[in-house]
């Protein structure tokens, strides 16, 4: 069944995936902030937004919250990512009118108790020491920190302990009363839904609480890249952690779905070039991946492992001479009709899930303006060519656009230019 998509009088949208075999539903409220909209002193003031309207309305207190959706065996959480903010839960189908009373209510009618708002800022303090303390996460925050140096993509998004000690109730109030309305969010919901009841549920919960709106935040070009960046950050730990990145292709972009067979090809399954040449071959680590990251207007082709420290320099030189082979000769017609098969096959699996459905609807709409069919987007990855995977690679996987960032032990940063000058 097609999506189903109308935009209320206050300019807020609702869109709505019916699933005929589905006895669950997933809603999602989704506002276009996060970030990367964020000034650098008050950075991680969507994250920390996002924490408190889980803590109070007029209505409802911070548990009764949770155990109106958890009381009934649904689920309750909210993510923040550089260019949005999601609020999302699922249940049976038959409490769908109870689940989006629950996000209506947090979303429009958030207390920002003064008293919550410092004890959730401890909470985001331990947050950020847990990041820090986990190696393969921390990692990837210091890549995040190169790969976009210079740009406010390049910052935490859960902030800093500097910027998150500088956010006052005032700033959360206005980062809400700006950001939070109705030309900003989209309400969504995938599953056992009927559009026009859901639609009636929406507007009952968001049309009188929900101000209208059509300020966006702007956002600003990542500045380019010319040289190599490397950050080296040593720990005595058992396992180095290794992330790298290229500059990569945005979410307009019409070689994204190039790019996103290279990336399976190069390092997004079991069977992929990276995972089958470090792990099975050579037996350097345990695992070894690549995914992408991808924004409206710019986005990263990133590689990471663990591994021994004494091991990073032959991973190196391994991945870079994969690169170089890829860019050099592109993928087998088979190799390429693999990587095509499980993207697609994967996609269609995902989808049989209505909490992926309904990530499909909110990202969709806030990427494009309107619901991409799947079937659209499996039938121009079918026509990518190994020629375009050879194009994409050789201008993706470049050392000019190549960030690297190491915590354990390991060559230092010297020898690793020297590698890099010869991979290049």
């Amino acid at each position: 069944m097609n999506p189903e998509v109308s935009i209320l009088p206050n300019g807020l949208r609702v869109a709505t995936q019916m699933m005929p075999s589905s006895q669950t539903v997933a809603v999602g409220i989704w506002c276009a902030v996060g970030g990367r909209h964020e000034p650098a002193r008050i950075g991680g003031i969507s994250h920390f937004l996002e924490h408190l309207l889980f803590k109070g309305t007029k209505k409802r207190s911070a548990r009764r919250i949770s155990e109106e959706v958890e009381g009934v065996g649904g689920d309750l959480n909210a993510y923040t990512a550089e260019e949005r903010t999601c609020f999302y839960a699922a249940a049976s189908s038959d409490h769908l009118a109870r689940v989006t009373e629950v996000l209506s209510d947090m979303y429009c009618n958030s207390r920002i108790d003064p008293r919550e708002v410092e004890r959730e800022r401890g909470v985001i303090v331990e947050e950020i020491e847990m990041i820090r303390d986990e190696s393969a996460q921390h990692v990837q925050e210091l890549l995040t920190a190169e790969t976009w140096r210079g740009n406010s993509l390049s910052r935490p998004i859960t902030g800093t302990k500097k910027s998150l000690a500088a956010i006052s109730r005032k700033d959360l109030m206005m980062h809400l009363r700006g950001n939070y309305h109705a030309g900003s969010s989209i309400v969504t919901a995938a599953g056992a839904v009927d559009h026009g009841e859901f639609v009636k549920l929406v507007s009952t919960g968001f049309l009188k609480r929900l101000p209208t709106g059509t300020s966006r935040p702007r956002i600003a070009l990542p500045p380019r890249q010319g040289s190599p960046r490397i950050v080296i950050e040593s720990r005595e730990n058992q396992q180095t952690q290794l992330a790298l990145s290229f500059r990569g292709v945005g979410s307009h972009d019409p070689k994204r779905y190039a790019v996103n067979l290279l990336h399976i090809l190069l390092g997004g399954n079991m069977s992929s070039r990276l995972f089958q040449e470090l792990r099975e071959r050579r037996g350097l680590c345990y695992s070894i991946s690549t995914s992408l990251s991808t924004h409206s207007d710019c986005g990263a082709f990133e590689i990471a492992l663990g591994l021994d420290g004494k091991n990073v320099a032959k991973a190196l030189k391994l991945i870079f001479a994969e690169c170089r082979r890829i860019s050099e000769k592109g993928p087998s017609s088979a190799e390429l009709r693999r990587a095509c098969d499980y993207s697609i096959g994967t996609s269609r699996m995902a989808l049989e899930r209505a909490a992926t459905q309904n990530y499909r609807l909110g990202t969709s709409l806030l990427t494009y303006g309107k619901v991409v069919t799947p079937e659209s987007v499996y039938d121009r990855l079918a026509k990518v060519t190994s020629a375009e995977i050879q194009q994409v690679a050789r201008k993706i996987l470049t050392m000019r656009t190549l960030s690297l960032a190491m915590v354990g032990s390991g060559p230092s940063k010297e020898e690793i230019l020297d590698l890099v000058e010869k991979g290049g």
